[in-house]
């Protein structure tokens, strides 16, 4: 099943949708393509055979290049703070995918393309791919969890380099400082991440849910709240049909029928 919207091409692979960024040459994102974003992710969400999302660009060259700098040349500030605004709710509502999203990163990754990724759960990178936040050198800053998101993955140091230094960074280093999980070769991060998502549809969706929840609950929640909390989501799992089924599947030496209710 393939659904082509104007800059997002959705696939959907067994229990995985895949997004395809498709606004050439460089995939940049406009307010119109950040509000699609948004709301294939929400019907995403409400669709219970959907436990996984890949997003790539299209194209061999560009994963995405962020913003279209025209969109800020006037100095408009009641279009910089539409356009952050769209920025924020989009990659928001991504982080918030009740499944495992995965950046599959084929190749120039800057600015709110690098983003869109930060936002994701995991992101594997072809080796020829460049990864950077190069807001300040033209005036701006990252404005869509760049600042906030890089640094819980790669720590302020790294951060700092990239943001205010405006370092550009290959993916072999990327991958050495946590900012991807693995590097494959040219033309294969496809593959791969839809691979790894196939992963995803052999653990139950509902606990999948309720765990991603609890590790991003690291993110603002102290220890003491989200040990409780844990034990309280765990005891609420034995509400869902899907945890009847995981346990009683595994029992009886056969593959889970997940539900995802």
């Amino acid at each position: 099943m393939m659904t082509t919207h104007t800059a997002i091409i959705e696939h959907i692979i067994g229990h995985t949708a895949v997004l395809t960024l498709n606004n050439p040459p460089a995939n940049t994102w406009t307010a119109d393509s950040l509000q699609l974003l948004k709301q294939i992710i929400i019907k995403l969400n409400q669709n219970n055979d959907i436990y996984a999302l890949v997003i790539t660009g299209q194209g061999e060259k560009f994963f995405s290049a962020g913003a279209d700098l025209n969109l800020f040349a006037d100095g408009d500030k009641g279009n910089a703070a539409s356009m952050a605004k769209h920025f924020g709710e989009a990659f928001e509502t991504l982080s918030a995918f009740r499944g495992v999203s995965i950046a599959a990163i084929n190749g120039y990754t800057m600015g709110g393309g690098l983003e869109v990724a930060l936002a994701c759960d995991l992101r594997i990178a072809e080796e020829q791919a460049q990864m950077a936040l190069p807001e300040a050198t033209v005036g701006l800053l990252p404005c869509a969890g760049g600042t906030q998101n890089l640094t819980a993955l790669v720590g302020e140091g790294w951060a700092k380099r990239m943001i205010l230094c405006g370092e550009r960074i290959g993916a072999a280093k990327a991958e050495k400082i946590g900012l991807v999980e693995e590097v494959v070769e040219k033309g294969q991060v496809l593959d791969a991440a839809v691979a790894l998502a196939a992963k995803v549809a052999k653990q139950s969706p509902s606990s999948v849910s309720l765990c991603k929840t609890l590790i991003q609950a690291g993110r603002t929640m102290p220890r003491t709240q989200a040990l409780p909390l844990e034990r309280e989501l765990f005891v609420g799992l034995f509400d869902t049909e899907d945890q009847a089924e995981g346990v009683n599947a595994f029992l009886q030496k056969r593959p889970a029928n997940w539900r995802n209710r």
